[in-house]
């Protein structure tokens, strides 16, 4: 008779347990890592804390990397792809614009961030971003236009502006202007509660 230590046995137990629990990964940069706040203010720790809170079962995964690019996202993606998401919540993007690269450069990368994940039958909210108005009006409407213009392409579930009611508040953002304070998350995982709990409430909705 071969005997299994009991410490396999609860290993085994708890790594199947872990294998039912829906994913939901966080793909972005700074805005997704939380730079700038502790580990459980970030919007992806918020988001988790809201979510068990509502008695969802769902493990929120942060992948946010400070600086990041569309890119790098790309590059990302097999990675991302360990985790075995059930959603990826991408925010992606404004790096890209703050260096002034390509709009449709970056329309391009975020595409095929998009459609790499869905091959896999990962289902994939976009949420859009926004440049300062000093890049241009040409340059800065066509960077905010092409988040829209992906989401209906793909049909995906859409934030039209992930710091909506938090950009350019100072009560909001550290001194940087640029990054949110814990209140600031608490505010944006509001708006991506609106738009993810009625996904997580339809487990057979399609994003295909």
């Amino acid at each position: 008779m071969v005997v299994i230590p009991f410490c396999t046995l609860m290993l085994a137990d708890y790594s199947s347990a872990e294998e039912q629990i829906p994913r939901i990964v966080a793909l972005g940069d700074s805005l997704t890592s939380g730079l700038g706040v502790g580990t459980h203010e970030s919007d992806p720790a918020q988001l988790q804390q809201r979510l068990q809170a509502l008695k969802y079962p769902h493990r929120v995964i942060n992948a946010g990397v400070s600086g990041d690019t569309s890119a790098g996202g790309l590059r990302r993606v097999p990675w991302i792809l360990q985790s075995k998401p059930d959603w990826v919540i991408l925010e992606l993007g404004v790096n890209d614009g703050l260096r002034g690269l390509s709009v449709e450069q970056t329309r391009s990368n975020l595409d095929q961030i998009i459609h790499r994940l869905r091959q896999t039958g990962v289902k994939v909210v976009l949420a859009g971003m926004k440049l300062p108005p000093n890049y241009g009006k040409e340059y800065t409407a066509g960077f905010e236009a092409l988040y829209p213009a992906l989401a209906k392409q793909h049909r995906l579930p859409f934030i039209p502006f992930f710091l909506e009611g938090v950009a350019a508040s100072a009560d909001l953002n550290q001194p940087d202007g640029i990054h949110p304070t814990r209140e600031g998350y608490r505010i944006i995982v509001e708006q991506v509660l609106k738009t993810i709990r009625p996904l997580l409430d339809e487990p057979q909705a399609k994003n295909k």
